[in-house]
């Protein structure tokens, strides 16, 4: 299973060719893809025509949508916050700290365009898809 973040939803269907475009394509179909229920409303909420939104709708209702918080995630996404907060990093948004630390909690890596998973990756051992 790969969680995959907004980050790369966003621009796959915006149409845009990336690394992280590419390597979605490919997986999809092939192995095990999912993603939140916080990246669900986060790539949902940016469809401007209904038309698009119902379309992402019934791919992303298709994949595997985990709960990412719970009591004991938000915990430990607190102490990953304050960890690199300790050593002098700062992440800009909760919402990438709660979806990292899930990854890191189940062991999933996870598929982003996104630097600020970066801290999580080389402080962590956040598993990247790319």
């Amino acid at each position: 299973m790969v969680l995959v973040d907004s980050s790369v939803w966003i621009v796959y269907f915006n149409g845009a060719p990336t690394p992280e475009t590419e390597r979605l394509d490919a997986l999809l179909g092939l192995e095990p893809v999912g993603l939140g229920d916080l990246i669900l409303a986060e790539v949902l909420q940016g469809f401007r025509l209904d038309k698009d939104y119902r379309t992402a709708r019934k791919l992303l209702t298709s994949l595997t949508i985990y709960d990412l918080l719970g009591r004991d995630l938000a915990i430990r996404a607190a102490d990953n916050y304050r960890m690199l907060r300790k050593q002098g990093i700062t992440v800009r948004k909760t919402t990438d700290v709660i979806i990292a630390s899930f990854c890191i909690q189940h062991d999933l890596p996870l598929l982003h365009a996104d630097k600020d998973f970066l801290p999580f990756v080389e402080h962590l051992n956040l598993r990247t898809a790319l």
